[in-house]
């Protein structure tokens, strides 16, 4: 990549930190993170008193930024929820050989038309595969998560704990670009209560069986993790569906919160080769089943 590109690349983490979204790099040419795992922290620089994952070290400082911007052309991830973003992601339908199929930007529309308002104007970014980002500044005081096809077919959200690509990033497939000005609407009403979890029952499980259950839970995500990512070829989405499938149960049970899961089989996938887009569909479809035939605990867990 030539010094002018990464140049490019720098001046967009550093417009991203002016608008006072927090940035973390990604690797070059991709949506991946470019920060190092806990299995390879080396417990120095702000990782001293413990690891910091991508959420907690993105930044608005604009020396960090340029001394990390420095190192290498990274693409330039937005971390939404420190950032206090809600981006509405409308993506495109996976076979475009069908007309007819609808895709999020006319979901969304229809959404809000039955909603009795207009898409909101706000600022927004084109992604390589057709797709839009519609940003809006999350309400004071709701720490909304990331959800996947809550709001309707091919309509995703992030939030605390997800992140997008910022416009002047590119990957193979493209570049992410601004389609309008720098204004963020404020996220509208209708949607948030849409997307603001519902208060969980009352349960009063045994603090020791609820922390043997989340160490499972942990354990269980590792594990297939490793199963996806190590898959060969020819079986990754296949490794992928069994994973999504094993682990929405303790999306069900309470144990794993669905943006943790969506996120590392996302990553998984995609880092063993298969499509983006393909991965959201394939995880989407298998957590819902599963969590839909998982709403009882069993014993064995």
């Amino acid at each position: 990549m030539t010094h002018d590109a990464r140049s490019v690349l720098l001046h967009a983490a550093l417009d991203a930190a002016e608008r006072g979204w927090h940035v973390f790099p990604l690797r070059p040419g991709t949506k991946r993170p470019a920060l190092h795992g806990e299995g390879s922290c080396p417990g120095t620089g702000p990782c001293t008193h413990g690891h910091l994952k991508w959420e907690q070290q993105a930044t608005t400082d604009p020396d960090r930024i340029r001394a990390a911007w420095s190192r290498a052309p990274y693409n330039v991830g937005i971390a939404t929820g420190p950032s206090g973003l809600v981006v509405v992601d409308l993506d495109v339908p996976k076979d475009k050989s069908s007309s007819d199929a609808p895709g999020g930007a006319e979901t969304f529309r229809a959404l809000c038309e039955r909603a009795g308002h207009a898409v909101p104007a706000t600022y927004r970014t084109r992604t390589p595969s057709g797709g839009t980002h519609l940003y809006f500044t999350a309400p004071a005081g709701a720490r909304l998560t990331n959800t996947a096809g809550t709001i309707g077919e091919l309509v995703d959200t992030r939030a605390w704990g997800g992140h997008v690509v910022a416009a002047g990033s590119t990957t193979p497939a493209g570049r992410y670009e601004a389609l309008c000005g720098p204004e963020t609407a404020s996220l509208p009403g209708w949607l948030q209560s849409i997307l603001q979890p519902a208060p969980k029952p009352s349960q009063s499980p045994s603090v020791a069986a609820a922390g043997r259950s989340r160490r499972y839970a942990d354990v269980a995500l590792n594990n297939e993790v490793r199963n996806v990512t190590s898959a060969p070829s020819g079986a990754r989405n296949t490794a992928l569906l069994r994973a999504a499938r094993a682990l929405g149960r303790f999306v069900a049970w309470g144990d794993l919160p669905r943006h943790v899961v969506e996120e590392a089989l996302q990553e998984a996938g995609e880092a063993a080769g298969l499509p983006a887009a393909e991965c959201r569909s394939t995880l989407r479809s298998a957590l819902n089943w599963s969590i839909n035939h998982n709403q009882t605990r069993r014993q064995a867990a």
